[in-house]
């Protein structure tokens, strides 16, 4: 099962917002890179993701799993992007920061570190448990 990293600005999307959407959830749209699209439309039902506050607290503060795949992205009017559905799952005890991260060795390749520019990223099992372990899920 994939492991990943959605990555929002606070102000536009926060960590409180998505928990307050219950298990509903809510979708998750607005992308427009194209590897990004690409992240998402191999997106499955029930794999999780790191929600990241990006811009202003640059911490991974929750997880949130993906409750419905890939479809077109009502905001996007050139029809091209899309988009996938999600739901909190649970906080972290302790938000991970980038600063954290990027101190970390064994997390020197992870994406968030080397493009953090993307939106939707991969995270692999080992960065997926380190980044737990770090903000205090077992």
């Amino acid at each position: 099962m994939a492991r990943w990293l959605f990555k929002s600005e606070p102000s536009t999307w926060s960590w409180d917002q998505q928990v307050a959407a219950g298990a509903a959830g809510t979708f998750w749209n607005g992308v427009r890179n194209h590897l990004a699209k690409k992240q998402l439309m191999a997106m499955q039902v029930g794999e999780q993701g790191f929600f990241y506050h990006s811009n202003e607290g640059k911490a991974v503060v929750g997880i949130v799993e993906v409750i419905r795949p890939y479809y077109p992205d009502h905001t996007d009017e050139s029809g091209r992007f899309g988009m996938v559905d999600v739901r909190a799952v649970e906080a972290l005890p302790r938000p991970v920061t980038l600063d954290a991260i990027k101190a970390e060795s064994a997390l020197k390749d992870m994406v968030l570190v080397n493009n953090s520019r993307l939106s939707v990223q991969p995270v692999t099992e080992a960065e997926w448990a380190l980044v737990r372990r770090m903000g205090g899920l077992a």
